[in-house]
């Protein structure tokens, strides 16, 4: 048989008063006697009421339920954010649903097309790297579906972002390199239409620039985010007549990939060829040699964009906000001649 579950009519039969009151004492509102709400409360906890938000979003149009659209969640990078996320939702009483799109534009596309609008109360959103329009997102806006993004951000839609300090990361990552006596250096990047590949893509030519290093476009190489990317990039430098003797890489994935390609290759990492990521993933503690990384603020982005959103869900006229967190750089063995 089909477990019964507590509602308020058992509360108020168990108590002797009426539904409505009963109601309104776990509301808190103000036209209830203190010791009233005492007495319910006390009663609600001894049989473990727990309130039904689809019957509550019915009547408060609310669903208690916030979306979160990201590319994957079995990296390190995005499960952390989604615990920060999850923590500040359930503190606040709300459920998650999570939709995964595989960083695939059309699937992206297809979630929201397909999403209903009274089944969420907001929306957290990490882009496809494959997506060339954010008109679905606009489109939700207009329709009164709060949306907030994070990492990965769409610059056109005025709305409230949280990312990390990509440029200053990257310009570090770069910068430490050449401190370490590296000149030749290579940026294996990510997917050409993402902000954020830009603005590492931007950190490292700037730090070149600046100490009086050309940047050499033919070792600069767009591609995906997978440690398969990685391996295929390198190949694809080795097959140049000048080789670099240094590679910066957009996240650890691609710089483990790239560790193994010159692994392959016979090649000294660290002594002949430097190598640093960007994550700070656990994998770069247990390959060896470890890996020099920029570490990002995974968990601290996923609270401060759930805030973020609970804000604009919860009050009107909230000003959009871009909220950028600090990244820091890790030095290991990759980066040790």
């Amino acid at each position: 048989m089909r477990r019964h579950y507590i509602t308020i009519k058992d509360i108020a039969r168990e108590l002797a008063i009426s539904v409505s009151t009963v109601s309104r004492a776990l509301r808190d509102a103000y036209d209830v006697n203190p010791k009233t709400r005492e007495k319910v409360l006390a009663k609600a906890v001894e049989l473990n009421y727990k309130p039904n938000f689809n019957a509550i979003g019915l009547v408060q149009s609310q669903s208690h339920h916030i979306g979160v659209l990201m590319p994957a969640i079995t990296n390190y990078y995005f499960s952390t954010v989604f615990t920060g996320i999850e923590q500040v939702a359930n503190a606040n009483g709300y459920n998650l649903i999570v939709f995964i799109t595989n960083d695939s534009a059309e699937r992206e596309q297809a979630i929201l097309q397909d999403l209903s609008l009274s089944s969420l109360d907001g929306l957290l959103v990490s882009v496809s790297s494959q997506a060339d329009s954010y008109a679905h997102f606009e489109e939700l806006i207009r329709n009164g579906i709060p949306v907030v993004f994070f990492d990965r951000v769409a610059d056109a839609v005025l709305t409230s972002k949280v990312m990390q300090d990509d440029y200053h990361g990257a310009y570090e990552a770069t910068q430490h390199l050449i401190d370490q006596g590296y000149r030749r250096i290579a940026h294996l990047a990510g997917p050409d239409g993402l902000t954020f590949t830009h603005k590492r893509r931007k950190g490292y030519e700037d730090a070149l620039t600046n100490s009086g290093l050309s940047v050499q476009f033919d070792w600069i190489i767009h591609s995906g985010f997978s440690q398969e990317c990685g391996f295929e990039d390198v190949a694809r430098l080795w097959e140049l007549a000048e080789k670099p003797d240094a590679l910066f890489a957009v996240n650890d994935r691609k710089a483990i990939g790239a560790m193994l390609a010159l692994k392959e290759r016979k090649v000294q990492i660290g002594k002949e060829v430097g190598v640093i990521g960007f994550t700070n993933d656990p994998m770069s503690q247990i390959i060896s040699p470890t890996l020099t990384t920029v570490a990002e603020p995974a968990f601290e982005i996923g609270k401060i964009s759930c805030e973020l959103l609970l804000k604009h869900m919860t009050r009107k006229n909230v000003e959009a906000q871009e909220v950028i967190l600090p990244a820091r750089l890790i030095v290991r063995e990759s980066t040790r001649r």
